[in-house]
């Protein structure tokens, strides 16, 4: 069946800025995002549960070790100690009708006096590391779970720069939700009439993460590309392309529309294959 979704193409180019505008920029972000925080209308979830609600809407798992090129493998084994101070602050969370989960509201500043430690960050394309780097980890899981229910997500910042080639991809590209406290945030409000609970854990393996409900879901979701292109951009470098769509199907399997999600567009940090720029999903 031929979707309706489409994307449209833009140009992107590396944008040079200096250091006092990029602590300027995010000083005035992160002052935005408190006064937000303290006088704006959200109802953010707060209470806890650590029994699960009865419904497993979706669960997936994400591997916590990843042979990258170039990087140290110290730093993904201090982002399993970063996750592991991250998890139980989110662990067992309540999303009730009209509430909004929000990722930083819930983890607050990552410091070091909370257990996190230095892990791999990018920035403006370039792998550094800070504390706290790898958390993006459960901001990707989170979000993709999401795409899987009938929540709604109202805040999610898509990765700017493509750092990495498709080693054993197992989702869409774009898939993902960066995150950088507390002004990239990943918000999530629940729109239905019922309550959903997000639980999380680590297995030594996995990041392991699962939406329940308390009822059971009304559709299934299936999360695919489309128009995905590699474009070769007149400042020299490449930018990736594409379209996130959703299939909808009722409880008997019955599909019943096509919904767009997101568009994407990164600037590549490798050269591609000459076979990929012709690659369409």
């Amino acid at each position: 069946m031929e979707g309706r979704c489409r994307v449209m193409m833009q140009q992107l180019r590396p944008v040079p800025r200096s250091p006092l505008r990029l602590k300027l920029g995010k000083w005035g972000y992160t002052s935005a995002r408190y006064l937000e925080w303290w006088f704006g209308k959200v109802r953010f979830a707060r209470k806890k549960s650590y029994a699960s609600l009865p419904y497993t809407i979706f669960q997936h798992q994400t591997p916590l070790l990843r042979k990258l090129s170039n990087t140290d493998m110290r730093l993904q084994h201090n982002k399993i100690q970063n996750l592991k101070a991250a998890v139980p602050r989110l662990d067992g969370l309540l999303l009730n009708p009209g509430e909004t989960f929000s990722y930083w509201r819930l983890l607050g500043r990552p410091t070091r006096g909370k257990g996190y430690v230095d892990g791999m960050v990018l920035f403006y394309g370039q792998v550094r590391t800070g504390v706290a780097g790898g958390l993006c980890q459960l901001s990707n899981l989170i979000y993709w779970m999401t795409l899987h229910t009938e929540l709604t997500v109202t805040e999610r910042h898509r990765h700017s720069y493509d750092v990495f080639p498709d080693a054993n991809r197992t989702q869409p590209f774009g898939s993902g939700a960066t995150c950088s406290y507390n002004y990239l945030d990943l918000r999530i409000t629940n729109n239905t009439d019922t309550a959903y609970q997000l639980r999380l854990s680590l297995d030594g393996q996995d990041l392991r993460g699962s939406w329940h409900a308390q009822a059971p879901s009304r559709y299934r979701y299936e999360v695919k590309e489309r128009n995905h292109a590699i474009t070769s951009e007149p400042w020299g470098g490449y930018v990736r392309h594409n379209l996130l769509c959703r299939d909808v199907y009722n409880v008997d399997g019955e599909w019943l529309r096509e919904e767009e999600i997101t568009e994407n567009h990164a600037l590549m940090m490798y050269a591609p294959l000459i076979s990929e720029t012709s690659k369409d999903s």
